[in-house]
Protein backbone atom coordinates (compact mmCIF):
# COMPACT_ATOMS: atom_id res chain seq x y z
CA UNK A 1 0.00 0.00 0.00
CA UNK A 2 0.98 3.57 -0.82
CA UNK A 3 0.01 7.21 -1.00
CA UNK A 4 -1.21 9.35 1.72
CA UNK A 5 -4.94 8.08 1.98
CA UNK A 6 -5.46 7.31 5.66
CA UNK A 7 -8.07 4.51 4.96
CA UNK A 8 -7.01 2.37 1.90
CA UNK A 9 -8.57 -0.70 0.11
CA UNK A 10 -7.34 -2.89 -2.72
CA UNK A 11 -9.32 -5.30 -4.98
CA UNK A 12 -11.82 -5.76 -1.77
CA UNK A 13 -13.49 -8.79 -1.99
CA UNK A 14 -16.27 -10.35 0.24
CA UNK A 15 -18.21 -13.80 -0.98
CA UNK A 16 -20.34 -15.27 1.52
CA UNK A 17 -20.98 -19.00 1.10
CA UNK A 18 -24.40 -20.55 1.41
CA UNK A 19 -24.17 -24.44 1.27
CA UNK A 20 -23.37 -24.64 -2.31
CA UNK A 21 -24.37 -20.91 -3.18
CA UNK A 22 -22.31 -18.32 -3.66
CA UNK A 23 -22.87 -14.34 -3.33
CA UNK A 24 -20.62 -11.94 -3.85
CA UNK A 25 -20.97 -8.85 -1.56
CA UNK A 26 -18.16 -6.73 -2.80
CA UNK A 27 -16.18 -7.10 -5.71
CA UNK A 28 -12.62 -5.82 -6.23
CA UNK A 29 -13.12 -2.21 -4.13
CA UNK A 30 -10.45 0.06 -4.26
CA UNK A 31 -10.50 2.81 -2.18
CA UNK A 32 -8.93 5.52 -0.27
CA UNK A 33 -10.05 8.05 2.30
CA UNK A 34 -7.44 10.44 3.52
CA UNK A 35 -7.72 11.29 7.29
CA UNK A 36 -10.52 13.75 8.78
CA UNK A 37 -12.63 13.77 6.00
CA UNK A 38 -16.28 12.95 6.13
CA UNK A 39 -17.15 10.33 2.95
CA UNK A 40 -20.57 9.32 2.06
CA UNK A 41 -21.13 5.72 0.61
CA UNK A 42 -24.74 5.09 -1.09
CA UNK A 43 -26.48 2.65 -3.32
CA UNK A 44 -29.52 0.36 -3.66
CA UNK A 45 -29.77 -2.46 -0.71
CA UNK A 46 -27.89 -5.03 -1.67
CA UNK A 47 -25.02 -3.26 -3.36
CA UNK A 48 -22.16 -4.11 -0.35
CA UNK A 49 -22.45 -0.99 1.75
CA UNK A 50 -22.34 -2.55 5.18
CA UNK A 51 -20.35 -5.82 3.69
CA UNK A 52 -17.37 -2.80 3.17
CA UNK A 53 -19.06 -0.94 6.36
CA UNK A 54 -18.32 -4.36 8.48
CA UNK A 55 -14.90 -5.09 6.61
CA UNK A 56 -13.93 -1.31 7.00
CA UNK A 57 -14.54 -2.05 11.31
CA UNK A 58 -12.98 -5.69 11.64
CA UNK A 59 -15.88 -7.03 12.59
CA UNK A 60 -15.33 -9.11 9.28
CA UNK A 61 -12.93 -10.22 7.38
CA UNK A 62 -12.54 -10.04 3.33
CA UNK A 63 -12.37 -13.13 0.78
CA UNK A 64 -9.46 -11.75 -1.17
CA UNK A 65 -7.52 -8.48 -1.39
CA UNK A 66 -6.49 -5.67 1.69
CA UNK A 67 -7.60 -3.04 3.62
CA UNK A 68 -4.62 -0.67 5.13
CA UNK A 69 -5.97 1.97 8.22
CA UNK A 70 -3.03 4.21 9.14
CA UNK A 71 -0.37 1.60 7.55
CA UNK A 72 -1.51 -0.99 9.14
CA UNK A 73 -2.57 -4.03 6.98
CA UNK A 74 -5.88 -4.66 8.61
CA UNK A 75 -6.85 -7.60 6.88
CA UNK A 76 -4.16 -9.34 8.16
CA UNK A 77 -4.29 -8.95 12.00
CA UNK A 78 -5.26 -12.17 14.28
CA UNK A 79 -8.69 -12.09 15.92
CA UNK A 80 -6.89 -11.06 18.77
CA UNK A 81 -5.72 -7.92 17.47
CA UNK A 82 -9.11 -6.73 15.45
CA UNK A 83 -10.42 -6.75 19.09
CA UNK A 84 -8.12 -4.60 20.11
CA UNK A 85 -8.29 -2.64 16.46
CA UNK A 86 -12.39 -2.24 17.00
CA UNK A 87 -11.96 -1.03 20.64
CA UNK A 88 -9.23 1.48 20.15
CA UNK A 89 -9.21 3.00 16.54
CA UNK A 90 -13.01 2.57 15.33
CA UNK A 91 -16.06 3.54 16.72
CA UNK A 92 -19.13 2.46 14.89
CA UNK A 93 -23.16 3.46 14.99
CA UNK A 94 -26.19 1.82 13.49
CA UNK A 95 -29.63 1.94 12.23
CA UNK A 96 -30.83 0.43 15.47
CA UNK A 97 -29.26 2.68 18.54
CA UNK A 98 -28.67 -0.84 20.66
CA UNK A 99 -28.84 0.98 24.41
CA UNK A 100 -29.39 -0.28 27.08
CA UNK A 101 -33.03 0.48 28.41
CA UNK A 102 -32.12 -0.11 32.36
CA UNK A 103 -29.02 2.45 32.23
CA UNK A 104 -29.07 6.00 31.80
CA UNK A 105 -27.75 8.38 28.64
CA UNK A 106 -24.40 8.56 31.08
CA UNK A 107 -24.68 4.93 31.68
CA UNK A 108 -24.83 3.81 28.19
CA UNK A 109 -22.32 6.40 26.62
CA UNK A 110 -19.55 4.91 29.88
CA UNK A 111 -20.04 1.37 29.04
CA UNK A 112 -17.77 0.38 26.47
CA UNK A 113 -15.04 2.06 29.27
CA UNK A 114 -16.18 -0.23 32.27
CA UNK A 115 -15.22 -3.15 29.73
CA UNK A 116 -11.81 -1.46 29.36
CA UNK A 117 -11.06 -1.20 32.31
CA UNK A 118 -11.11 2.23 32.99
CA UNK A 119 -12.01 3.83 36.90
CA UNK A 120 -15.74 4.64 37.44
CA UNK A 121 -14.37 9.05 37.64
CA UNK A 122 -12.65 9.02 34.81
CA UNK A 123 -15.53 6.80 32.80
CA UNK A 124 -18.02 9.51 34.18
CA UNK A 125 -15.88 12.56 33.08
CA UNK A 126 -15.71 11.03 29.31
CA UNK A 127 -19.12 10.51 28.83
CA UNK A 128 -20.54 13.59 30.58
CA UNK A 129 -18.27 15.32 28.02
CA UNK A 130 -19.17 13.64 25.31
CA UNK A 131 -22.62 14.18 25.83
CA UNK A 132 -22.33 17.75 26.36
CA UNK A 133 -20.36 17.69 23.13
CA UNK A 134 -23.43 15.87 21.22
CA UNK A 135 -25.85 18.66 22.89
CA UNK A 136 -27.36 16.32 25.43
CA UNK A 137 -25.57 17.15 28.57
CA UNK A 138 -29.10 17.95 30.44
CA UNK A 139 -30.37 14.66 29.51
CA UNK A 140 -27.74 12.42 31.23
CA UNK A 141 -29.47 10.98 33.64
CA UNK A 142 -32.43 9.89 31.40
CA UNK A 143 -33.16 6.44 30.21
CA UNK A 144 -33.69 5.68 26.62
CA UNK A 145 -37.70 5.65 27.03
CA UNK A 146 -37.77 8.91 27.56
CA UNK A 147 -35.42 10.19 24.92
CA UNK A 148 -37.12 10.54 21.35
CA UNK A 149 -35.17 8.69 18.45
CA UNK A 150 -33.15 11.52 17.26
CA UNK A 151 -31.83 11.77 21.21
CA UNK A 152 -30.81 7.91 21.71
CA UNK A 153 -28.92 8.25 17.99
CA UNK A 154 -26.93 11.28 19.53
CA UNK A 155 -26.31 8.82 22.61
CA UNK A 156 -24.77 6.03 20.51
CA UNK A 157 -22.45 8.37 18.61
CA UNK A 158 -21.35 9.35 22.23
CA UNK A 159 -21.03 5.96 23.13
CA UNK A 160 -19.10 5.37 19.50
CA UNK A 161 -16.34 7.77 20.23
CA UNK A 162 -15.95 7.34 24.24
CA UNK A 163 -12.54 5.08 23.18
CA UNK A 164 -11.61 8.14 21.55
CA UNK A 165 -11.47 6.37 18.52
CA UNK A 166 -9.57 8.20 14.84
CA UNK A 167 -12.39 6.70 12.60
CA UNK A 168 -16.18 7.06 13.03
CA UNK A 169 -18.57 4.22 10.73
CA UNK A 170 -22.10 5.14 10.02
CA UNK A 171 -24.50 2.36 9.02
CA UNK A 172 -27.28 4.13 8.04
CA UNK A 173 -27.55 6.69 11.17
CA UNK A 174 -30.53 8.31 10.22
CA UNK A 175 -32.66 4.92 8.99
CA UNK A 176 -35.17 5.38 11.85
CA UNK A 177 -35.53 9.19 11.80
CA UNK A 178 -37.94 11.88 10.54
CA UNK A 179 -36.37 14.06 8.10
CA UNK A 180 -35.66 16.90 10.27
CA UNK A 181 -34.00 14.76 12.83
CA UNK A 182 -31.91 12.94 9.99
CA UNK A 183 -30.67 16.30 9.59
CA UNK A 184 -29.31 16.86 13.09
CA UNK A 185 -27.64 13.61 13.45
CA UNK A 186 -25.51 14.39 10.09
CA UNK A 187 -25.13 17.98 11.41
CA UNK A 188 -23.66 16.60 14.56
CA UNK A 189 -21.38 13.77 12.07
CA UNK A 190 -20.17 16.94 10.67
CA UNK A 191 -19.88 19.05 13.32
CA UNK A 192 -17.38 15.82 14.88
CA UNK A 193 -15.96 15.94 11.93
CA UNK A 194 -14.98 19.22 11.81
CA UNK A 195 -14.07 20.14 15.51
CA UNK A 196 -12.36 16.82 16.29
CA UNK A 197 -10.35 15.60 13.03
CA UNK A 198 -12.24 12.52 12.97
CA UNK A 199 -12.14 10.88 9.89
CA UNK A 200 -16.13 9.64 9.22
CA UNK A 201 -17.35 7.48 6.50
CA UNK A 202 -20.93 7.58 6.38
CA UNK A 203 -24.13 4.75 4.79
CA UNK A 204 -26.66 6.39 3.84
CA UNK A 205 -29.68 6.15 1.34
CA UNK A 206 -30.04 10.59 1.32
CA UNK A 207 -28.06 11.48 -1.19
CA UNK A 208 -28.94 14.77 -0.98
CA UNK A 209 -27.78 14.88 2.89
CA UNK A 210 -24.30 13.26 1.85
CA UNK A 211 -23.72 15.96 -0.84
CA UNK A 212 -24.53 18.67 1.56
CA UNK A 213 -21.82 17.58 4.28
CA UNK A 214 -19.77 15.31 2.97
CA UNK A 215 -16.44 15.75 0.72
CA UNK A 216 -16.83 12.71 -1.27
CA UNK A 217 -19.84 10.52 -2.07
CA UNK A 218 -18.95 6.73 -3.13
CA UNK A 219 -21.92 4.93 -5.02
CA UNK A 220 -21.49 1.32 -4.81
CA UNK A 221 -23.45 -0.83 -7.58
CA UNK A 222 -23.79 -4.58 -7.05
CA UNK A 223 -20.61 -4.61 -5.17
CA UNK A 224 -18.25 -2.08 -7.20
CA UNK A 225 -17.61 1.30 -6.90
CA UNK A 226 -19.32 2.80 -9.97
CA UNK A 227 -19.05 6.39 -9.26
CA UNK A 228 -17.01 8.89 -6.84
CA UNK A 229 -18.53 12.77 -6.69
CA UNK A 230 -16.43 15.33 -4.73
CA UNK A 231 -18.54 17.88 -2.86
CA UNK A 232 -17.76 20.69 -1.51
CA UNK A 233 -19.20 20.06 2.04
CA UNK A 234 -20.94 22.97 4.33
CA UNK A 235 -19.27 24.74 6.67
Amino acid sequence: MSGDGFIQTMDLTKVYRFGTVEVTALDGVTLSISRGRLVGVTGASGSGKSTLMNLLGGLDTPSSGSICVAGRLISELSKKELALYRRNMVGMIFQSFNLVNAYTALENVALPLLFAGVAKKERQRRAAELLHAVGLEARKDHRPTELSGGEQQRVAIARALVNQPQILLADEPTGNLDTKTSRQIVETLADLNRNRGLTVVMISHEQDLLREFASEVIQLQDGMVVARERTTPRN
